[in-house]
C-alpha cells in the first residue's frame, strides 16, 4: 500500500494493535500502513495470531511479552522495561525521524525516554478516557502531566480530549485533533441482511436496535433495554442486538430478564468480521447512549462512525467526546446518558419516524464519506502530525 508521502522511518510503540480487538488497535493499523512501509518500526504486544498478521504486513512489526504482573507493585514494571530496552535496542540500529507513542502510559514514558536518548522528537495520542480515569490516580497524574506536557505533538481524538489536554497545562500549539477513522470498502450500505434478522426471529416488520462494544456500564446499553418496555408499549416492535463481550453480560441478561423483554434481547457476544457491518445494515437505529461513571467515558466512538458509514443514524450520549463522533440533529440524537427518559423518548421519536430517521441516514453516509475514510485520516495525520514535527 502506497504511503501518503515519500518514506517515513518511525518508531511506533503500541501495545494495542492488530489482531487485538479494539478501535484503537484498527487505528494504528489502518494508519501506519499507509503512512510507510519497511522503514516503519511497530513495537507492540505479543498475542495469539500475530505472526500470521505480521507476515503480511507492509511496516516492520515487533511483539514483546507485555503481560502484567499482579504481585509487583506496580504490575507493569516488566511491560515497560521490555518495551525501554527493546525499543533502544532498535533506535539505535535504525536512523528513526520521530518516536510515536500510541497512549501516553506506558508507551508515552517509554517513548520520552527513547526519544530523548534519540534525540528524535516524541508524538504522543491522547484518547480522552485514560485522562479521566488515570488523573483519579495522583502517581499516574503525575505521570501523564510529565509525558504530555514534554511530547512535541500531541494527537487528541475530539475537541473534549484536546480540552483535557489544555486542563493538564499542554500547549494548545502542540495539540493536533484527529479523528480516527472507518474502512468504507468494508462499511457500506447495501449488503444481504435477511438472515441476519432471520436468525434472531426477526422479519422485515420489526425495529432492530444495534448497539455494538465491550459491556461495560458507562457504554449505556442497560438504558437501551430499560427503554424497550416503553417502546412496546407505544406499539413499536422493537428488538435490541448488542455485539460485544465484556463484565456486564450477565447484568445486562438479567436486566432484560426482570424488565420482561429477554426475547427482544439478543446478546450476540463476538460476531465474524464479515458479519460486523451486515449487522450495522440489519438495525434501524445504532444505539449507544453512553455516561460518565467514576471518572470513564468515552473519548470518541469509532462505533458511532461505523454505524454511520453503513447509513445508520446513531443514538449517542452527550458524556465525553461523542459530540465529534455524532452530530446532534444531523447524523443522529445526543442525549443525556444518565437520563432515562430521555434516552426512551430519543430512540422512540428514532424509530417512530422514518422521515426523520431516513434524514439523519443520509447525512451520516455523506459524513463518513467525507470526512472518515482511512485513508483521508492518514494524510491529515501526515499534514498535522508528521509534517509538524519533521518538515
Amino acid at each position: 500500500m502506497k504511503a501518503v508521502s515519500g518514506t517515513r522511518r518511525l518508531l511506533v510503540l503500541t501495545e494495542l494493535f492488530l489482531p487485538t480487538k479494539g478501535g484503537t488497535a484498527v487505528w494504528f493499523d489502518e494508519v501506519y500502513r499507509r503512512l510507510g512501509g519497511k522503514d516503519i518500526h511497530v513495537m507492540t504486544a505479543r498475542v495469539p495470531g500475530g505472526e500470521a498478521h505480521d507476515a503480511q504486513h507492509p511496516n516492520t512489526v515487533h511483539r514483546l511479552d507485555l503481560a502484567r504482573h499482579p504481585w509487583l507493585r506496580p504490575s507493569s514494571l516488566p511491560a515497560y522495561a521490555r518495551l525501554l530496552l527493546a525499543s533502544l535496542a532498535i533506535g539505535l540500529r535504525h536512523r528513526f525521524e520521530a518516536v510515536h507513542a500510541g497512549r501516553v502510559l506506558p508507551e508515552g514514558l517509554v517513548g520520552w525516554c527513547v526519544a530523548r536518548l534519540l534525540r528524535r522528537p516524541l508524538v504522543v495520542y491522547a484518547h480522552g478516557e485514560e485522562i479521566t480515569t488515570w488523573r483519579r490516580s495522583p502517581r499516574r497524574l503525575r505521570a501523564m502531566r510529565f509525558v504530555y506536557r514534554r511530547a512535541d505533538r500531541v494527537s487528541a481524538n475530539s475537541a473534549f480530549t484536546r480540552d483535557e489536554l489544555l486542563r493538564l497545562g499542554v500547549r494548545a500549539e502542540r495539540v493536533a485533533i484527529i479523528h480516527p477513522g472507518v474502512d468504507l470498502a468494508r462499511f457500506h450500505p447495501g449488503y444481504e441482511i435477511a438472515d441476519l434478522r432471520a436468525s434472531i426471529g426477526l422479519g422485515r416488520a420489526e425495529r432492530l436496535l444495534l448497539s455494538v462494544g465491550r459491556l461495560s456500564r458507562r457504554k449505556g446499553f442497560d438504558s437501551v433495554i430499560r427503554s424497550l418496555p416503553s417502546l412496546v408499549a407505544t406499539g413499536i416492535d422493537a428488538h435490541l442486538a448488542v455485539i460485544g463481550i465484556g463484565e456486564d453480560r450477565d447484568y445486562l441478561a438479567g436486566l432484560a430478564g426482570e424488565c420482561g423483554v429477554a426475547d427482544r434481547v439478543h446478546l450476540l457476544g463476538h460476531v465474524l468480521p464479515e458479519d460486523l457491518p451486515r449487522w450495522y445494515c440489519a438495525a434501524d437505529l445504532f444505539a449507544m447512549p453512553n455516561r460518565e461513571i467514576d471518572g470513564d467515558t468515552e473519548g470518541f466512538g469509532m462505533v458511532f462512525v461505523e454505524a454511520a458509514a453503513c447509513g445508520v443514524p446513531a443514538v449517542a450520549g452527550t458524556a465525553g467526546g461523542t459530540g465529534d463522533a455524532v452530530h446532534d440533529g444531523m447524523t443522529g440524537i445526543r442525549v443525556d446518558g444518565s437520563n432515562q427518559e430521555a434516552v426512551a423518548a430519543a430512540l422512540r421519536v428514532l424509530l417512530s419516524n422514518s422521515v426523520t430517521r431516513e434524514r439523519l441516514a443520509r447525512h451520516a453516509l455523506e459524513r463518513a464519506h467525507a470526512s472518515f475514510g482511512w485513508p483521508a485520516v492518514a494524510a491529515i495525520t501526515e499534514r498535522e502530525v508528521l509534517c509538524r514535527v519533521l518538515d
